[in-house]
């Protein structure tokens, strides 16, 4: 299974977007989504408060804008490698 974080925070509604569009791809990609809220850590906040939603797939950095092509491409290239996400 794919390990998934997404950046977000309450009342986000392209992370909503980025969320549902994680969804859609699941059956074809399973995978897991942890959702970090960014107004948790004032250090997220700092670094993604002007960027979410941001997602991150093994070694792969989606930051907004990006597209279902750019999850669905980040996903293949990692259904393999079953990589943690992580926030170097």
């Amino acid at each position: 299974m794919i390990a998934v974080t997404l950046y977000t925070k309450p009342g986000c509604e392209l992370c909503r977007e980025a969320r549902d569009e994680l969804g859609a791809l699941a059956a074809e990609y399973p995978h897991r989504v942890a959702e970090v809220n960014i107004l948790d850590d004032a250090k997220l906040f700092e670094r993604y408060k002007h960027s979410i939603p941001v997602v991150v797939i093994g070694e792969t950095r989606l930051v907004y804008p990006f597209s279902s092509l750019d999850l669905r491409a980040a996903l293949h290239s990692n259904s393999r490698l079953d990589l943690p996400a992580h926030d170097p």
